[in-house]
């Protein structure tokens, strides 16, 4: 039996929190000084993009109110109360940067952080670089408030992995298997259409029974979904099936929300642990945290799975991944609609099984009113599916061929 220890917030309790305030931050040209007044415990920061901007948490502290954005790259300043115990700053630009260095004052009352812009490849590495951290001096150092009140609730032991689903087509193991993965689901609905206010996760889902069903007429390959009904799967859950059932082929399925409503079409990715663009880089850092509901991380998979590195293995998969992305993309080009940019790469961790060719495929935008429509009618869900199956046939005669 597990046990989580959680504190009551301080104005639940009726106890004042002990913390320096962020009294001000001034913005300059190339620099951003937080002033503080009364001592605290720490500071963090890191970057973030789509759109371009920096997070600094400053640990025991209360968010103050004002904020002086005078010039340089910065568009505008804001602050809040991330948690009962931390203040968290955001700078928002107006093109990518990076703090480069930090330091304190000697009486620990003020922090100042110098500010570079970086290009587009430099900014990759820094949105994978951890947390820069700044730490006052120690005799300045504020003491975490301390711990009142506690309530000790019995945890349930971890579940063990969902069942296989079933497999369905020809009874003949020699025939390869492909699972597809509708993405999203259960009380994840992912991105919702501000048209309609179609869920990502019913799009998906029948997708994949499109794509399921145009592979079982085929008679080719035996096909199973890793979700059939409105369930929810973490991330790792979902590769996991595919390598559990020994797959030959992964595809799943999504049908994001991009920041603007005129972006339309579709979009293949394939794992890169360097992202293709910075809307990639976008969609890995969203999807990738679709396990984490209201700050609970509910991807507590095995470290044999959570640990896999992009090995010699991997490499030759993610090979293969591109050549069956590049496969769809020819078999769809007058069925489907696709973006110019088609095919991208993101280090998306359902893409991650180490051992088995994935795509991720984007069958449109339910942010797009356009794009929406076509994805809620049957007809152009069959185009996709026979895209998909298509592309199928011809990766699995290929790898026979060369064989």
């Amino acid at each position: 039996m597990f046990w989580l220890t959680s504190i009551c917030a301080s104005m639940a309790c009726g106890l004042p929190v002990q913390a320096g305030e962020v009294s001000n931050v001034e913005v300059r040209a190339n620099q951003v000084v937080l002033h503080f007044n009364d001592a605290i415990d720490s500071a963090s920061s890191f970057v973030l993009s789509g759109p371009d901007r920096i997070a600094i948490d400053v640990k025991g502290a209360t968010a103050g109110t004002k904020a002086t954005n005078r010039d340089g790259m910065f568009r505008t300043v804001r602050m809040a109360q991330y948690d009962i115990d931390t203040a968290r700053i955001v700078l928002d630009l107006d093109r990518p940067a990076m703090i480069s260095s930090g330091s304190f004052s000697q009486d620990g009352r003020s922090l100042t952080l110098s500010v570079t812009e970086v290009g587009s490849a430099e900014l990759r590495g820094v949105l994978a670089a951890p947390r820069q951290s700044f730490v006052p001096p120690a005799e300045f150092r504020a003491e975490p408030p301390p711990r009142r009140y506690s309530v000790r609730i019995p945890m349930p032991k971890p579940s063990k992995a969902p069942p296989l689903p079933k497999i369905e087509g020809p009874n003949d193991k020699s025939r390869p298997l492909v699972v597809i993965d509708a993405g999203h689901g259960g009380h994840d609905p992912g991105a919702i259409s501000p048209h309609d206010g179609t869920h990502e996760s019913k799009v998906t889902l029948a997708v994949a029974r499109a794509i399921r069903d145009e592979l079982l007429k085929s008679g080719r390959v035996r096909v199973a979904l890793t979700r059939d009904s409105d369930a929810f799967l973490v991330l790792q859950e979902r590769y996991g099936i595919a390598r559990r059932l020994g797959a030959d082929l992964f595809i799943s399925v999504h049908a994001d929300a991009a920041a603007s409503q005129t972006a339309r079409g579709a979009t293949i990715y394939t794992l890169s642990e360097v992202a293709s663009d910075r809307e990639a880089a976008r969609l890995a850092a969203r999807e990738n945290k679709a396990d984490i509901l209201n700050g609970v991380n509910l991807s507590d998979a095995p470290s044999d799975v959570s640990s896999i590195l992009i090995d010699l293995t991997q490499r030759e998969t993610m090979n293969l991944s591109a050549d069956f992305a590049r496969l769809l993309r020819r078999e769809g080009e007058n069925k489907m609609n696709f973006r110019t940019d088609s095919h991208r790469f993101a280090s998306l961790m359902v893409l991650k099984a180490p051992d088995v060719p994935s795509v991720l495929l984007e069958t449109g935008y339910v942010s797009n009113a356009d794009d929406v429509a076509l994805l809620n009618t049957p007809a152009y869900r069959r185009r996709i599916a026979e895209s998909v199956s298509q592309a199928i046939t011809v990766f699995f005669a290929r790898k026979l061929a060369s064989r």
